[in-house]
């Protein structure tokens, strides 16, 4: 059985090697997009949550606080009241920035000093939390405007310090490029995997392969592993540009970030190998795998926040490996993020996986039978 799937291996292998069409669209697009997206994709901001940390509790500090809670901006979660919580509610993705009041804040107004506020923010999406600081600002700005209103006389501007978690420098590449490894390697894979049995139909080389000593099953697989070795190595190219061209710092294992690119295809790949069954044609084949390409990007968080999706949208968000792989990539990247932390992430892929691929087998027969 191995030695037959192992020539159909080299044989779809070769396909794309001696095919000048296969080898630019493996290579050109995936390296474009990858500079395109890196130097050029942007964010809006359309609202984002905070929790409360304040260790004033006067009347001047619930003041100031009502400005942020009175923001169509923002949208107050919780409070919280220990130090040790601020970092637990951003990593676990339950707020976006803590609002933290110094406990001297009413004092130091009342004194003519500057009052104290920080704002710790996830630095892990880079264009928010930049906007973030300019809208936090802005309510400075306007609070002050009014304290020296009523009290005119020197005004006690109450300054404002940022800190940004996981990306301290708020560069928005180190929050875009570590998503490319699972938008391109989709993309590879798609071109690979998704066009293959179609080509084979519409080339009329498919019965070809029925009468061969091949059966189904190693048709199957030996379809799917040249797409899975052309999307690792399209990943691994990614990996080393962000790693020495970007320079983003890389905090986790290597092989939690593998071992989630490996759960991440599995799942794609059944869905790609659906859509190659059913289609009689490769134009087909690939107005599928675009049709489903562009929803999952949009999906997954990698351009728009989930948050900010309305409450549907987020559940059908639960059905998009790519969702899952961000996660994962992003929290071995930036958050040096494990086994321990990412296993609920691995799980959904799994799942997703399982059923893909039964469902494209499914499929498989049926067009042969």
């Amino acid at each position: 059985m191995w030695n037959r799937v192992v020539g159909l291996v080299i044989k779809e292998i070769l396909v794309f090697i001696r095919d000048p069409r296969s080898r630019f669209v493996l290579i050109v697009p995936p390296v474009i997009q990858m500079f395109v997206f890196g130097y050029a994709a942007t964010f809006d901001l359309f609202k984002v949550s905070f929790a409360l940390y304040d260790e004033n509790r006067t009347y001047h500090s619930r003041e100031f606080i009502s400005k942020f809670k009175g923001s169509p901006i923002f949208v107050f979660k919780k409070e919280i009241f220990k130090e040790s919580q601020i970092t637990d509610e951003i990593l676990k993705r339950n707020v976006l920035f803590v609002l933290h009041i110094d406990r001297r804040f009413d004092r130091d107004l009342l004194s003519g000093r500057s009052g104290k506020v920080q704002l710790i923010i996830d630095g892990r999406n880079s264009n928010t939390a930049a906007i973030l600081s300019g809208y936090a600002n802005q309510i400075i700005a306007d609070y002050n405007a009014e304290w020296l209103k009523r009290n005119g006389g020197k005004a006690p501007i109450s300054q404002i310090s940022f800190r940004a978690l996981n990306n301290p420098n708020l560069l928005s590449q180190w929050f875009i490029v570590p998503g490319l490894i699972a938008i391109l390697t989709f993309v590879v894979s798609a071109m690979t995997i998704g066009l293959s049995i179609a080509r084979e139909k519409e080339m009329g080389t498919f019965d070809q392969l029925l009468v061969t000593p091949l059966r189904p099953i190693e048709i199957l697989i030996g379809k799917t592993i040249p797409g899975l070795i052309f999307a690792l190595m399209e990943a691994t190219l990614i990996l080393l540009a962000a790693l020495l061209w970007f320079r983003i710092p890389f905090n986790g294992n290597i092989l939690v970030l593998y071992l989630g690119l490996l759960f991440f295809l599995f799942a794609i790949i059944g869905i790609e190998l659906a859509i190659s069954s059913i289609a009689s044609t490769q134009q087909q084949a690939l107005l599928g795998v675009f049709f489903f390409l562009v929803p999952s990007i949009i999906l997954s968080g990698f351009s728009t926040p989930i948050r900010n999706m309305p409450e549907s949208i987020q559940d059908l968000t639960y059905l998009n490996p790519m969702r899952y792989f961000l996660i994962i990539a992003r929290g071995v990247f930036l958050e040096g993020r494990g086994l321990d932390t990412l296993w609920n992430q691995y799980l959904p892929l799994l799942i997703i996986g399982l059923i893909s691929m039964s469902f494209s087998w499914f499929l498989f027969k049926k067009r042969l039978y």
